[in-house]
This record gives structure tokens, sequence and C-alpha cells, in this order.
């Protein structure tokens, strides 16, 4: 059954004007823990960060607003492997370097698993990086206000407050209290499906820096009249994403409340919804998003409550986020492809085949800056080891491939990311997998969004001995190229 506005309305509007703020118990939460597995925080240079996003290529920013965005979130892979989320910001943003370090190495101490923790940062010259766990399945905005095959779920949206609200508490009880600009766009999803609190939010405001970036209509009024975070004023953003769920709109909160004394509430709740969940469900959710609303600061709740509050709300419990999302599981692949099966198996005869049917064309788009000069004899000289390289690869004798291609890329006058794809074959063939790697993580450098590399990566990593790493880049490499094939299918 879908809402009823009469018995909710009555709720509500006691809410309204009768907020007594109760504080909640501990409550003990088995899930909501500190994670061990990650490493501590650390600095990273500015040339391993660069390494790490194939140079800060457009191919590799996640961002929402792309290259325009003052502070822009690119993803990246280590040379371990890891996946990372690379936020870059303005050069104006932090102009104190030391009060920078002091920011990300006090965030950088949190450690759970309702955040995307961050893993380290980046202080060079007038540069400020930020590095923090990479989560590949896109934001709660993007599965919210703009889905394309189905809704989200009631059960799924009720999980991600609640996870919300338990990093919100964990955060508090770490003594961060302050979140800046707290929205749709800070939640994102792990591989699992499961939300996720960003940490670059936690990072005190900054000179080019608002701590509310939103329409003012989303902005807690104490803010408008002092320009300051308080840990009230999170309540109130929090108050803004309950409004957020309920409705699958982004709703100002004067208009929700509006709706609510009006009795309304059908105009305040998404008519996907309808079905999923009870009147008891719905006046709950509304009055707690009521609470947090409230123009008092005094007179909202504490993350604590929030957490007791959601808690008994909670629906399907045991089915697994990715499933009530509907995203693929991360233990789960799309069918691999010939050269995706191949480098699974680590059939480098197969492997070969394909490189060389394939040839040269995936270099097609791949920038040379050539000037006319340069086609000397040396530029001559290089394009014959090419031809020679070739002409091994194709005749298997590998290790003269090796010694060919080598004075290619030594003579550095073109980048090409098949010829590395081709010296890491051969070197797999010649059983130096680490030497693979590299080459593999090199054409990626030049090419990021290459399938090619990071199948080569798997095969490389599966050599090394390090499966679960070459499971990852194998799925990456799955996933590239059936986008890859999905564009190629537009044309």
């Amino acid at each position: 059954m879908g809402l009823q506005c009469s018995k909710l309305t009555m709720c509500c509007w006691s809410s309204q004007f009768n907020a007594s703020v109760l504080e909640a118990p501990d409550v003990d939460n088995d899930e909501n823990t500190e994670v061990d597995c990650l490493p501590v925080f650390r600095e990273f240079t500015l040339e391993q960060l660069k390494n790490a996003t194939s140079g800060f290529a457009v191919e590799n920013i996640v961002s929402e607003h792309g290259e325009k965005a003052p502070n822009v979130v690119y993803k990246g892979k280590l040379e371990n492997q890891r996946r990372i989320a690379v936020k870059r910001f303005n050069r104006m943003a932090w102009p104190d370097a030391r009060q920078f370090l002091e920011e990300a190495r006090s965030v950088g101490l949190l450690r759970n698993n309702r955040l995307t923790n961050l893993l380290g940062c980046c202080c060079e010259g007038d540069e400020r990086l930020l590095v923090a766990e990479y989560m590949p399945n896109e934001t709660l905005a993007k599965h919210l206000f703009h889905w394309e095959t189905h809704p989200m779920k009631w059960a799924m949206r009720l999980r991600v407050v609640l996870h919300l609200a338990q990093a919100l508490e964990y955060c508090t009880s770490k003594g961060r209290a302050l979140y800046h600009d707290l929205n749709a766009y800070r939640i994102l999803f792990d591989e699992d499906g499961n939300p996720r609190l960003s940490t670059f939010g936690l990072m005190k405001n900054s000179r080019d820096g608002k701590s509310y970036s939103t329409n003012l209509a989303f902005t807690p009024p104490e803010y408008l009249r002092t320009g300051r975070v308080t840990p009230e004023s999170v309540i109130y953003s929090f108050g803004t994403l309950l409004l957020d769920l309920l409705s699958g709109k982004h709703i100002p909160p004067s208009h929700a409340l509006d709706l609510i004394r009006d009795r309304n509430l059908q105009m305040l709740t998404d008519s996907c919804l309808e079905g999923q969940f009870s009147d008891d469900d719905g006046t709950e959710l509304v009055r707690l998003a009521s609470r947090c609303l409230q123009y008092e600061p005094r007179e909202r709740p504490n993350p604590k409550s929030l957490v007791a509050a959601l808690t008994p709300l909670q629906k399907e419990t045991e089915a697994p986020s990715h499933v009530l999302m509907g995203i693929p599981h991360s233990a789960s692949f799309t069918p691999l492809s010939p050269l995706g099966e191949a480098c699974s198996r680590r059939d480098l005869t197969a492997i070969h085949e394909v490189l060389e049917k394939i040839s040269y064309k995936d270099d097609e788009g791949v920038t040379n800056e050539l000037s006319f000069q340069m086609w000397t004899d040396q530029m001559q000289e290089t394009l014959n080891s090419k031809k020679k390289g070739d002409v091994a690869f194709r005749q298997k004798d590998f290790r003269e491939a090796i010694e060919c291609y080598t004075q290619f890329i030594d003579g550095g006058t073109m980048v090409s990311p098949t010829v590395f794809a081709r010296r890491s074959l051969c070197y797999l063939m010649n059983e130096m997998p680490q030497e693979a790697l590299n080459d593999a993580m090199q054409a990626q450098v030049i090419s990021p969004v290459w399938h090619i590399a990071s199948y080569l990566q798997a095969a490389s990593l599966a050599a090394l001995g390090m499966e679960n790493e070459a499971q990852v880049a194998l799925k990456e490499g799955a996933t590239l190229e059936a986008k890859k094939n999905a564009t190629a299918g537009h044309k």
C-alpha cells in the first residue's frame, strides 16, 4: 500500500512543532567495524599519482563536472594494483601546505567500512592531492536521480541512510563531526554495492572552498547567518538526504516542510515506491527528516539517535546490497572474449595469435607529435627497429622481438601502446612477468581505456602469483572491452 496522508501528517505535524530530541543509548553495530586490511596513510609523490592516473588523463575523470570542476577527481591504479580515487585541488585551494598535510593526516587516521577511506595525499609545490579508496559503482545521485534501468528499491534506500548515519556516528566518535556539503554526490557505492561516505568532505574548509556548494535553498539556516559549519549543520544536510531518498527528487527543505504542514505527502513520496513500504515506515522517515530540518540546531538529533531510529526500519537485511541495487557483483563476470579467456588461463600462444591479428589498429588516435624535421635517418632507424620487431614477433622469436622493440621504445620519437603490449607478451614468453607487468601498465598509461593493457596485466599478475589482483585486472579488461563494443555498436 502507498502512503495515507492523514496518518502520516498527524505524526509529522506534532514532530514539526514539538521536536523533543531524545539521546539514544549506545547502539552496537557488528558490521560497522574499523578496517584492518587497509594500508596506513602515506604521502605520495606527484610522479606516482601521474603514473597512477595515466598523466591525469581526461578518460580517468570520475567527478561530476569533468574538467570544468574546480577540484577534479580521477580514478587510478597504483603499482601494487590497488584502485584509487585521486582528488586534485584547485591551485589556490590550500595555500598553506602545513594545514593541508595536518588535515589530510588527521582524516587519514580514520578507518571504517562505512567510509571511502583516505589512503594518502600529495603536497608538492602548488599541487594538493588526496588519495582514497576507489568506489566503482557511481554515486547516490546517479542511482537516485538519473537511474537508467530501475529505480532504487525502498529497502536499499533505508540501507543507504543507515550506513550514512553509522558513518557520521563513527566520525563523531573520532572527533571529526564536521562534514562539508553533505549531499547525494558524496555517497558512493563500493564493488559490493554497499554505500560509503566520501572522506573528501571531512577536510576542513580551505580558501577556495565553500562548505556548501549546492543551491542556498538546501543550506542550513545557521550557516547562512554565520558562515560556519557545525555538527548540527551536518544533521540538517542529513535531513535533506532523507527527503531525496523518500521523494527520488532534490526537493528544497522549505517546500518539503510546507507539504508536510499542508498534509500533501503524496507529492513528497516517490511514485516508483508504491507498494514497497508501509504507512508506519513512511511516517517514521518523514518524522525523522522533520526533526533533522528543525530551524533551531539544538532541536536536531545527533548521529547516535539517527542510527537508533533507522536500525529497526531496515528491510531485506539478508539480501546483499549488489542484489538490491541490481548491479553485477565483484565475484561475477560478464562473458569473456577470446582474448580475455586466453589471458585468464595464461594461454600465451592464443594471446599471441590475437595480438598478431589486430596488428596496430588500436594505435589509431594515439597522439604522436612529430615535426617534419624528425623524419631523419634516426627516425627511419627507429621505425626499422619496430619493423624488425614485428617480423620477429610474427616468427615467435621473442628474444629478438624484445631487443628490437626496446630499440624502438628507447628511440623516444613515437609512442605505441601496441609495441608495449607486444613486448609485454614477449617478456611473459621468456618468464619475465615483472617486466611484462611494467609494459602492460605503460600501455595503459598511453591508452587509459585500452582493454588489452588490462588483460595483459591480468596475465602478468597471475604469473607473479597475485591471483586476486589478476582477477580484478581481468574484470577491468572485460568491462573496458564491453564499453568499447557498445560504443562501436552505436556508430
